[in-house]
């Protein structure tokens, strides 16, 4: 194999994305992931006759102009790819005991439903949700470089970002003095961060709020396609993915990268003992910074990225992977749409017992529909119907579980998805358990095996303030030819991984496509 211009180590979203982009302007590419599937979170596994995404539910920023679509463009994928938009009249439906809120793709709207709920306390209702579009537009704002949020910050016309730049969505909440109920319906999509209000970013709250009332979008011939259109580019412009093989050295000469070891592994991910090294032009790390920092030594590293590569993992996730048969989901309020439930409003207590406690008797989780929201075929057998329950969960209990009794860990994982399907019985579907034709459920360390995700963390570093304004990592290892490109040295999710990878394409070729994306 001939040295290439980039050596793309995992397949994850950001990792492909930077791939397929070099590849189509001309670069030769290598890609390695060490799992049998590329896409990372955004990969999809089989269950039968049932396909499953592994992480994803649905994605903002795909409208016209927007970064997803930018991206697609580049590549010639806009018409191959197509989404099909969540229902914008409430594409979140809010439950907690005694409210419902579906959140529509209108600001106006949404303040009026408010208002409507809470009578009482319409005006900081609204004025809240004003804020919030004000804060939003002062996001929309800035370039692109991390490195220039210090001086906007700083400067006159950004008051909302200098005023928020450490507050969290609870803190915020508190400044308006927004009733807890409110709080609980506003909030209610913490799964999509997995942090409850008092420790999640104001900013990583609004940029995925008002993205998803721009838009919330669902591929309509679901996630595996989306990743195949990426490899298929990767491959038709000359670019190579190796799958099963597993990274185990970052080869270090002087002060940079040059290459990498790597081991074949077997459909259980286990090493074969064959290993083969790969030199290259540049090194871009998709794999966990912390991780790839303790391979290489962090000795090697700036004292500045040290710092910042002490970052807080984001936490892990349950996931209910099923499918119901001879029932139609849209007849008990279910559709083209997500639902959230909260079985009390204090979501900051909720988040506290199921992943510091493990209690799950008043649990607060997200459903998602697919079929109902794509009509595209392979995702489910005629007759079937897929729903995925999603909450959080705490890894080290897990962890210990499987490595102490593998069946008190199954039992663990059997006990959730009762919690939860109790809370379906009750409140959506009485009759859930009889029409279960398909259940997978996934655990946090399901996601350490098949994503590579330390600690099953969902979505790198946690969003917490410090960790997204300033953000603490960025693509600059400080080693020369040797680039980070990752949720935790990025942003997590569809978008977010996209953009991360858009980005590092600018820096090392000059080519900034998303130079006018929003």
């Amino acid at each position: 194999m001939s040295k290439p211009d980039f050596l793309v180590v995992g397949s994850g979203l950001a990792g492909l994305a930077f791939a397929a982009l070099a590849a189509r302007a001309g670069r030769s590419v290598v890609v390695l992931e060490a799992h049998d599937k590329a896409g990372g979170y955004g990969h999809t596994f089989s269950v039968g006759a049932h396909q499953f995404n592994a992480q994803l539910h649905y994605v903002w920023n795909v409208g016209e102009g927007r970064t997803v679509h930018r991206f697609l463009s580049r590549l010639g994928l806009v018409e191959s790819v197509p989404f099909v938009r969540l229902d914008p009249t409430g594409y979140d439906h809010m439950r907690i005991p005694g409210f419902a809120l579906d959140i529509p793709s209108d600001f106006d709207e949404l303040g009026r439903r408010l208002a409507a709920l809470f009578p009482s306390h319409a005006g900081s209702l609204r004025a809240f949700v004003a804020e919030v579009r004000a804060t939003d537009d002062e996001l929309e704002s800035i370039p692109s470089s991390a490195r220039e949020l210090h001086l906007i910050a700083q400067g006159h016309g950004y008051r909302r970002l200098f005023r928020y730049r450490n507050a969290t969505l609870g803190a915020v909440f508190d400044r308006f003095a927004l009733p807890l109920e409110a709080r609980a319906l506003l909030a209610l999509q913490w799964p999509d961060f997995m942090l409850p209000p008092a420790k999640l970013s104001f900013f990583a709250w609004v940029k995925l709020f008002a993205g998803y009332a721009r838009g919330a979008y669902y591929p309509a011939q679901h996630f595996e396609h989306v990743i195949d259109e990426l490899v298929r580019v990767l491959r038709t412009n000359g670019g190579l993915l190796f799958l099963q093989r597993k990274v185990t050295r970052f080869i270090v000469d002087g002060a940079g990268v040059t290459g990498v070891e790597a081991e074949r592994v077997d459909d259980k991910g286990v090493g074969t003992g064959e290993f083969e090294r790969i030199d290259a032009s540049a090194v871009v790390c998709n794999m966990d910074p912390r991780a790839a920092a303790s391979m290489i030594g962090l000795d090697h590293f700036s004292r500045a990225v040290r710092a910042r590569l002490d970052y807080e993992y984001s936490a892990s996730s349950f996931v209910a992977y099923l499918s119901v048969k001879d029932l139609d989901l849209r007849d008990h309020g279910f559709g083209a749409f997500n639902v959230f439930h909260g079985s009390h409003p204090d979501l900051d207590a909720a988040f506290a017992a199921m992943h510091d406690h493990g209690d799950y008797r008043a649990p607060s989780f997200a459903m998602s529909t697919p079929t109902l929201i794509s009509g595209a075929d392979g995702a489910a057998p005629e007759g079937h119907q897929i729903l995925e329950l999603l909450t959080v969960a705490n890894y080290q209990r897990f962890l210990e579980k499987k490595l102490d009794d593998p069946q008190a860990y199954r039992d663990a994982k059997s006990a959730i998805l009762s919690a939860l399907l109790d809370v379906v019985a009750r409140e959506y579907v009485p009759d859930i358990r009889e029409h279960l034709a398909q259940r997978t459920l996934g655990s946090p360390t399901t996601s350490e095996r098949y994503a590579r995700a330390p600690q099953g963390n969902s979505y790198g570093s946690a969003m917490t303030p410090a960790q997204v304004w300033p953000r603490r990592l960025d693509y600059d290892t400080s080693l020369r030819d040797f680039y980070f490109c990752n949720a935790s040295a990025g942003f997590a999710g569809f978008a977010g991984a996209i953009w991360t990878g858009c980005r590092l394409f600018a820096h090392l070729t000059g080519d900034d496509l998303l130079s006018r994306a929003r």
